[in-house]
């Protein structure tokens, strides 16, 4: 094991973790603030690359792709949020269905199950070629930060105060006339088109979409989350702190999956890694709580 092998490869790590810490606010935006188990995002990854690569190879600028990726993901949440709201069917139970349907969606986009960009034919906003160059982390950090930016004014309006009294508490929500179902709706618009956004940026940067390039991306989001919480809890209260800390927590992610790479773990074992980080970390409050209630019991 080669220590400078291990540094060559953390500025991919650090690529992977920004563009990915996108996709994982939109998970925080339903897991954390509308308490949503939302597993669209598996599918609405691949939609947001899909979408993005077909309409710069047929022409279009770069920032267009991306606008009508992160559209199409709010169509994908919007879906979802029909099933649970409209249609009475279980948030968890939507999602899954958005996500099947989803498969087919993309294929349909692309014609075929992968589609390639050539980073010398388009001029793409990110790309591994241009990894280790101080632009390429200027624009992701930047695009990041935007984002960030973006949503603590959007959640500090009236409009985002009632999303978040939504996930809060939706029975006292109603009471002070507050309509849950369209904020449901919205919050799940929000969060599938920021990971339409991530995947139309991870496209571009891997080269390429994939119909198969959103599995397991809710567990990834889910690790970036608790991870994020785990070390930043206790020092960022901010709104905005808090979803700085899950786009930390992307990075730190991809930086242990880089570490356990060189250590040479199986590669096949990292899927399972990752699910048992996240079973972990979503433990550790609830053997905290128990062990204090022990203490105080005894005494």
């Amino acid at each position: 094991m080669n220590i400078a092998t291990l540094f060559n490869a953390m500025p991919g790590a650090l690529a992977q973790g920004l563009i990915w810490a996108i996709m994982a606010i939109g998970v925080y935006l339903t897991f954390r603030i509308l308490d949503v188990a939302d597993l669209t995002v598996d599918g609405t990854l691949g939609l947001g690359g899909a979408v993005c690569i077909m309409c710069m190879t047929s022409g279009m600028n770069v920032w267009l792709s991306l606008l009508l990726a992160f559209g199409a993901g709010l169509l994908a949440g919007l879906v979802t949020g029909l099933f649970h709201t409209l249609m009475g069917i279980p948030a968890i139970l939507a999602g899954i269905l958005t996500q099947l349907s989803l498969y087919s969606v993309n294929l349909k986009i692309m014609g075929k199950a992968n589609q390639a960009i050539n980073v010398d034919k388009y001029d793409l906003l990110v790309s591994l070629r241009y990894i280790k160059g101080v632009p390429f982390y200027r624009n992701t950090i930047l695009i990041v930060v935007v984002v960030i930016a973006i949503l603590y004014w959007f959640f500090g309006t009236e409009l985002g105060c009632s999303i978040r009294a939504t996930g809060c508490n939706a029975n006292m929500a109603r009471a002070q006339g507050i309509n849950t179902n369209f904020n449901i709706v919205l919050g799940l618009m929000l969060s599938n088109g920021l990971v339409a956004f991530s995947g139309a940026l991870l496209s571009q940067y891997q080269g390429f979409a994939d119909v198969q390039m959103g599995r397991g991306a809710i567990v990834i989001g889910l690790a970036a989350v608790v991870i994020g919480e785990a070390v930043f809890s206790k020092i960022f209260r901010n709104f905005a702190l808090k979803l700085l800390s899950v786009g930390i927590g992307s990075v730190i992610y991809y930086i242990v999956m880089q570490i356990c790479i060189w250590f040479k773990i199986d590669t096949d074992l990292l899927k399972m890694l990752s699910a048992i980080v996240v079973a972990i970390f979503l433990a550790v409050p609830y053997w905290k709580a128990k062990y204090f209630t022990r203490v105080a019991v005894k005494k």
